[in-house]
């Protein structure tokens, strides 16, 4: 009789490293390509735009064609950084330091307010930092509001079983919200109180909060919106842009310059563009704010309608995979950390590509994984890491 042998299993430390990436209970085997990818992409093309914008701005760039690149490529590093210790920590670890985070956050909100802070664009919302860099505060405070939302939301849910929460966790989630949306419309930023609005109603929504709660904050939010009008607390400026959305012939040499030169370069783009560094209105530095709050300027015009429509489609996709980590979450938890941060992606790409196009108020919200900016980039990928990280447990599981 012939007797077969069988070669052993390699031990661990033995296997090669593509073994152990590819094996079925790997991290990389359980991370979202689809999002990771998506995303990826729109940051490489995110940096390439702007390049473009920037590139031929020596009155911002320092005689340096190439600083606002370095920088943003930095950014997008230090971003990737962040989404990977996300990834590593968990989303249930992170849950146990949520107080102090979001304490934090808080902190830092409130130092924009103090001598620390300094205005840039007509909001008080900056901490100037050595060597040219800037934070923003309030980027970091959406991320402390989803992760507390989210714990106090969840608890009833997931120890009393629950299917909706109750009164008393609703209105400390909503009291959560206020404190730092009131901290943020003292420096005035409208733009960051409309973005945790949205975060709050996705949160509310993810964890099955009645109807008559969403409701009742909408008409909240539309009258406190209107009161806020005719209290006159918003800033001239501040008043002048939605002047401007209403009337889009109103001055078109003062406040109404921006939207109208972001709509004639989207419009010169036509189907294909003019190609990537070849824009007309962006090397002629027509656009204010190009490679912040209008970079979707630059793609209409160098990328045309057709890469218009592809960014859109990629952010379509972050937006899907996000919807579906969400459904597939382990716990209450996760479901609604998902729901919040596509909440926040989707208005605010909407806002931003909104207001080049002139059918959305200019709220100085920039164009999520494409604009410059380090503190918008940090809370993004940070966003992202929470999202595979409830990915990977999700997987894990099954």
């Amino acid at each position: 009789m012939t007797v077969r042998s069988y070669p052993l299993a390699q031990p661990a430390a033995e296997q090669s490293i593509w073994t152990r990436i590819t094996a079925r209970d790997s991290v990389a085997r359980r991370l979202d390509w689809w999002l990771l990818g998506s995303a990826g992409v729109l940051a490489v093309l995110g940096t390439l735009l702007v390049y473009s914008a920037t590139r031929g701005r020596t009155d911002l760039n320092n005689g340096d064609p190439e600083y606002f690149l370095l920088r943003h490529i930095l950014n997008l590093a230090i971003g990737g950084g962040l989404a990977a210790v996300m990834v590593w920590l968990g989303h249930i670890r992170l849950r146990n330091a949520v107080p102090v985070l979001y304490v934090l956050s808080l902190v830092m909100a409130l130092a924009v307010l103090t001598p620390l802070g300094s205005s840039i664009n007509g909001s008080r919302s900056w901490i100037q930092l050595p060597g040219g860099f800037a934070f923003q505060p309030s980027e970091l405070v959406k991320v402390g509001v989803i992760l507390a939302v989210a714990t106090l939301l969840a608890a009833p849910l997931e120890s009393d079983q629950r299917p909706r929460p109750d009164t008393r966790a609703v209105l400390q989630a909503l009291g959560l919200v206020a404190l730092p949306a009131v901290i943020i419309m003292l420096m005035p930023d409208v733009g960051q109180t409309m973005v945790l609005a949205a975060i709050t109603l996705g949160a509310l929504l993810a964890s099955g909060t009645g109807r008559g709660w969403i409701v009742g904050l909408i008409a909240l939010g539309v009258g406190g919106a209107l009161a806020v009008w005719q209290l006159g607390l918003l800033d001239t400026y501040q008043i002048n842009r939605f002047a401007a959305f209403a009337n889009p012939s109103l001055d078109p040499a003062g406040v109404g310059y921006n939207t109208n030169q972001a709509r004639i370069a989207i419009g010169s783009g036509g189907l294909t563009g003019q190609g990537l560094f070849h824009g007309s209105q962006t090397t002629g530095q027509f656009v204010p704010e190009q490679h912040t709050d209008f970079i979707f300027t630059v793609v209409g015009e160098e990328l045309g309608f057709v890469g218009a429509a592809g960014v859109i489609v990629l952010i379509g996709v972050v937006l899907w995979r996000g919807c579906r980590i969400a459904m597939n979450a382990p716990d209450m938890y996760g479901t609604i950390v998902a729901a919040s941060i596509v909440a926040w992606l989707a208005f605010q790409s909407f806002q931003n590509m909104g207001m080049a196009l002139g059918i959305m108020p200019v709220t100085g919200l920039p164009l999520p994984f494409l604009s410059y900016g380090g503190s918008s980039m940090f809370a993004l990928w940070i966003a992202v890491g929470l999202l595979l990280a409830i990915r990977i447990r999700s997987r894990s599981r099954m």
